[in-house]
């Protein structure tokens, strides 16, 4: 194998497995070590640069990061990290609770107001129009306000969030929370937000004379139902998406005894918890897919059945039943899932059981089937090409269509996702608008900015705390049900303490703190493979890579973490392999070591938003 280039933005950028996985690459290890330090103040600037809305993401995020996180793999393959299990069966290797520290550095931070951008008083020039007041359009504001741009949102809903205000129930994400990291980014200035005004047509916008404009709608229609029965129960049966919006403002307040809820993503899982809080007492949610298949978030799935919701699986609705001109029930065929064919291409196919049919009594349905995209306010010819599915064609880097005034970001762009995607997408399309509108190539994006810095402070010291802690996952604590269900409004987590957030914050494996290498320094005394707890350090003669991966000292086994691969080594022409995959970040290979061939240093990697770093520097004259 070919030396490891270390210089390399991507290489120590995947070896932090939580920022790599992060849509918007938020510096996950270096927050984490502020709030354990009780600078929460610093550990929400951070997150707020990054991903902008911590308080919410801590409490609604996706977490893309938790499931990449190093930490299980790590607990899954060392057994004396797993030795203090209280799990009923046994170990159970989890990663850091990523997604509730952020809420740690929301909920205890000081007034972080004076330390937000300001607009300049100077404007440039240029107008921004962005149509949806969600997360997309919310994050380009937020990005190119302070450069001078005036912005104008058009929000048809009273307030602007988006789908964060209007399908995240309020047990989940209080009213506070959004209204005050909404208000950050309103209160920058040169940010004018109408709200309760509907766009009907995007050539009207462009008639306007913006400089650009950005389509942040989400993915506003929901999937209804098409079996018989539907339009006679019509009144009792709702789309999903809708019906949360209407509880959200308040147009919905009750609902019958008896719910169905249809789907299996985290919109049916919103929409079960919030009628079991509006009257409903049998609420069962029916899926036609397996347990394991369902989209749902697999915490948002636990969440519902510990509220004594029901999920009842390889149940497809047929038909509605209507006695007196009113919903009674549905009746549902009973499936199994059969599998055909190998490799990739098998697939999953659904079959009739040849069990009778079910039918199950209630007096609502709420259907969660899914979500579309929807452009009838974007005319044909306003420049705007569609596929054959009926969405804009964007470029997936500059979230630019085939308008070049025109960019899609969030569910507008590529479909239904989450806030953190929608995050990401604003950040590109800042970028993208801030390089054009500077008469620059747009496809030439900019490069992170990198640090490295030595933890070293002593023969044995570092500035960063390298004990691996040994504890689990801490649970976060809820409200009393007795008071979460009576009323819909109050919030079910209670969030981190202080003392608890200190504790998990200790389980983080610094992966932002590397392994240097320095192949001139070394005498081949394998005191570093001698100590490390993991065994991921080897000194053997070089090969291709599959046969290297066997002849390390424990097996790299997981392909998609690189190995770290020295040159050749002057004493005896072995190289050093290092399997990325399990690295504790400990630093014990270093503080061993007897010349120094091994540092721990600390790789800060800053994506670059809109702004003089997106841009090419401009030569002065002499």
């Amino acid at each position: 194998m070919k030396p490891t280039d270390i210089a390399h933005p991507d290489y120590f950028h995947k070896v932090v497995d939580c920022q790599w996985a992060c849509p918007a690459h938020t510096p996950v290890p270096e927050y984490i070590r502020l709030i354990a330090a009780g600078r929460y103040g610093d550990a929400y600037m951070v997150n707020w640069n990054s991903n902008v809305f911590p308080g919410i993401l801590g409490r609604t995020c996706d977490r893309p990061c938790e499931p990449a996180c190093r930490r299980g793999r790590v607990e899954e393959g060392n057994v004396e990290i797993r030795k203090p299990s209280t799990h009923e069966h046994g170990p159970h290797p989890e990663p850091v609770a990523i997604c509730r520290l952020k809420r740690v550095a929301a909920d205890n931070k000081e007034d972080i107001t004076p330390r937000l951008p300001k607009a300049p008083k100077k404007k440039n020039g240029k107008r921004i129009a962005c149509i949806g007041g969600g997360p997309a359009s919310l994050t380009v504001a937020r990005d190119l306000a302070p450069l001078g741009y005036e912005l104008t949102i058009y929000e048809a809903d009273p307030k602007a969030g988006g789908f964060m205000r209007s399908q995240v129930p309020r047990f989940r994400l209080p009213e506070a929370v959004i209204d005050e990291e909404v208000g950050y980014i309103t209160g920058i200035g040169n940010i004018e937000v109408r709200v309760g005004e509907r766009v009907d047509s995007l050539k009207k916008i462009l008639d306007q004379g913006y400089d650009a404009v950005v389509v942040g709608t989400g993915a506003p229609r929901g999937r209804d139902l098409d079996v018989p029965g539907r339009k006679e129960g019509a009144k009792n049966i709702h789309v999903g998406i809708d019906w949360l919006a209407s509880v959200s403002f308040g147009h919905i307040d009750k609902i019958g005894k008896r719910v169905i809820v249809l789907g299996g993503g985290n919109t049916a899982m919103d929409c079960c918890r919030s009628a079991k809080r509006l009257g409903g007492e049998d609420v069962k949610v029916i899926v036609r897919s397996g347990y394991e298949e369902m989209k749902a978030s697999p915490w948002e799935k636990e969440d519902a059945i510990e509220e004594g919701i029901p999920i009842l699986n390889f149940m497809v609705p047929k038909s509605c039943t209507i006695e007196g001109g009113r919903l009674t029930g549905m009746v549902f065929e009973k499936v199994k899932a059969v599998y055909e064919g190998e490799g990739e291409k098998r697939r999953r196919k659904l079959v009739p059981t040849g069990e009778p049919d079910e039918h199950v009594p209630c007096d609502d349905v709420l259907v969660a089937i899914g979500q579309e995209n929807a452009f009838p306010w974007i005319e044909r010819d306003a420049g705007i090409e569609f596929d054959k599915w009926n969405m804009p064609v964007v470029d997936k880097i500059t979230l630019q269509s085939t308008n070049p005034k025109v960019f899609f970001g969030g569910d507008s762009a590529f479909g239904p996702k989450n806030i953190i995607w929608a995050v990401a997408h604003g950040h590109e399309v800042a970028v993208s608008i801030d390089k054009m509108l500077n008469g620059e190539e747009i496809k030439d994006r900019p490069l992170p900015a990198v640090a490295v810095i030595s933890q070293k402070m002593g023969i044995h010291e570092w500035s960063y705390d390298n004990d691996i802690s040994a504890a689990l996952r801490n649970k976060v604590p809820w409200q009393d049900q007795k008071l979460t269900l009576k009323d819909i409004k109050v919030e079910v987590e209670l969030g981190f303490d202080a003392k608890t957030g200190f504790a998990e914050a200790q389980r983080c494996l610094n992966c932002d703190v590397q392994t240097v290498f320095t192949p001139r320094l070394c005498i081949e005394c394998d005191a570093c493979v001698d100590i490390c707890p993991m065994d991921c350090i080897t000194f053997t003669p070089n090969a291709d890579e599959a046969e290297l991966r066997q002849q390390l000292t424990a097996p790299s086994l997981h392909t998609e973490q690189d190995l770290y691969i020295s040159d050749t080594l002057r004493m005896t022409g072995r190289i050093m392999a290092k399997d990325e995959d399990v690295c504790l970040h400990c630093g014990l290979c270093a503080e061993r070591c007897p010349t120094g061939a091994w540092d721990m240093q600390k790789y800060l990697l800053e994506m670059t938003h809109a702004g003089p770093g997106c841009r090419k520097p401009q030569r002065k004259a002499a």
